[in-house]
């Protein structure tokens, strides 16, 4: 298993320099939260990019601080940024035009320049009328290619993609992009094992680990190659209940996991199996995911080597009232810690991506729906519904459309006999129906 890697272009700089503005500024689909507070950004994020017909991951990193601290989140966050300085192709040097050149800003171009041939230096907030006057203190930095730009009002930021396209390292077969087979995200609440579980699928420390509830701010996405095929992980931040989410940061945190979970084909919704309990707030995901959002749903109940058999007990007690579900979609009992059956995700996941992607033909659905409505015709307010034909519309999620004489008649109770007849007759498991009734036309 390896995972498909592009040039990278990482930006670097103190904090609250604009790096994530930048970095927004240059994206197309992922955003970074940005607030005037040090530290938002820990786990770096990225997106592939497109320019001038090269692809690269463009990425934005925690502010760099080169010293070593005791402080557990900002020593991970140090050593991510060091990482992706040493992988990085190009390497953005972002400073604040408006602040002016600073001792922190010097201390991180030392630690530059042995990577000077590939450093561009950007000075940014350039529309601020001092930036314009102090822009040249900058030189003192020693490197040759400084491009001024205004992350915020989008100035000169053509010039600058060109400089960073300019940049790259000859294009190679590496350069080629495909889409991804499958998107798949991990949603839990705070302290689960996400991040955990992304960096034992990836087999490299890619997301900041710490026994800290809200360790994750930002939803961070990588490939994962699996039988030559590329699927994207997204992990995301910890869920709280809405009235715990008190901090603009939090909630702007909950907005990221929603983002993500948008974008997602196949979710994988993870919980504390010590705490033998399926919380309101996991149960309202799981019915938010699938019936609503119609996603592939995979339970993983992590933190298993911490179950005795009474806590196995009442797990099972409590899920059996909510078998409607349950019972539709795939279940996994996994244990970061011992790695107990985190080999079996990445093959779980390809099998509901082929459920999730099935095709049917109008034949066949059409004879299954009528063979079950003549052994048991389907009944609304005295009247037998009549049902003409079946069409497939699309795959991801499943969706039929059910050619009927009265459509406004089939609401949840009828189209869930539809999707038994389907269960029943299909390997369905985890994946969604999402049926259409449609108003047959007449003969």
């Amino acid at each position: 298993m390896s995972k498909q890697k592009l040039p990278a272009i990482v930006i670097v700089g103190r904090t609250n320099v604009g790096k994530s503005t930048l970095f927004n500024r240059l994206s197309t689909d992922v955003k970074a939260i940005m607030m005037d507070v040090e530290g938002v950004t820990r786990d770096f994020i990225k997106e592939t990019i497109s320019w001038q017909g090269r692809n690269f991951d463009l990425v934005d990193t925690g502010g760099i601080s080169l010293r070593k601290t005791q402080d557990v989140l900002l020593e991970q966050t140090r050593k991510q940024a060091m990482k992706a300085i040493e992988n990085a192709a190009v390497l953005m040097f972002v400073v604040d035009g408006k602040a002016g050149l600073v001792p922190e800003d010097r201390e991180i171009a030392k630690h530059l320049r042995k990577f000077s041939s590939r450093v561009l230096l950007v000075v940014n907030k350039m529309d601020a009328h001092i930036a314009q006057e102090q822009v040249h203190e900058f030189d003192k930095l020693g490197f040759v290619h400084t491009i001024p730009v205004s992350a915020q009002h989008g100035s000169n930021i053509a010039d600058l993609l060109e400089a960073m396209v300019l940049a790259l390292p000859a294009k190679g077969a590496e350069d080629i992009v495909e889409e991804p087979k499958a998107r798949v995200v991990i949603l839990g609440k705070p302290n689960v094992g996400k991040s955990s579980l992304l960096n034992l699928l990836l087999k490299e420390e890619r997301a900041i680990v710490a026994n800290i509830p809200g360790t994750t701010r930002e939803a961070i996405s990588e490939r994962i190659r699996f039988h030559n095929e590329d699927i994207l992980m997204t992990d995301t931040p910890g869920l709280r209940r809405k009235r715990k989410v008190t901090e603009q940061l939090e909630g702007m945190m909950v907005k990221s996991s929603f983002r993500a979970l948008e974008d997602a084909d196949v979710v994988m919704l993870m919980m504390d199996a010590s705490e033998a309990v399926m919380s309101d707030q996991e149960l309202k995901l799981a019915f938010y995911a699938f019936q609503e959002h119609h996603k592939a749903l995979i339970l993983l109940f992590n933190k298993s080597d911490l179950m005795d058999e009474q806590k196995k007990i009442d797990l099972e007690f409590m899920l059996s009232e909510y078998k409607y579900l349950l019972k539709k979609v795939e279940r996994l009992d996994i244990s970061c810690k011992t790695e107990k059956n985190v080999g079996k995700i990445l093959t779980l996941i390809e099998k509901v991506w082929q459920r999730h992607t099935q095709e049917f033909s109008k034949s066949e659905l059409t004879q299954l729906f009528f063979e079950g409505l003549h052994r048991k015709p389907l009944y609304k307010n005295g009247e037998m519904l009549r049902f003409f034909r079946a069409e497939q519309l699309k795959s991801a999620p499943i969706t039929i459309a059910l050619y009927v004489d009265l459509p406004q008649m089939f609401e949840t109770s009828q189209l869930g006999y539809f999707e038994r007849m389907m269960r029943e007759n299909y390997d369905l498991q985890g994946v969604p129906i999402k049926f259409v009734p449609r108003k047959a036309n007449p003969a």
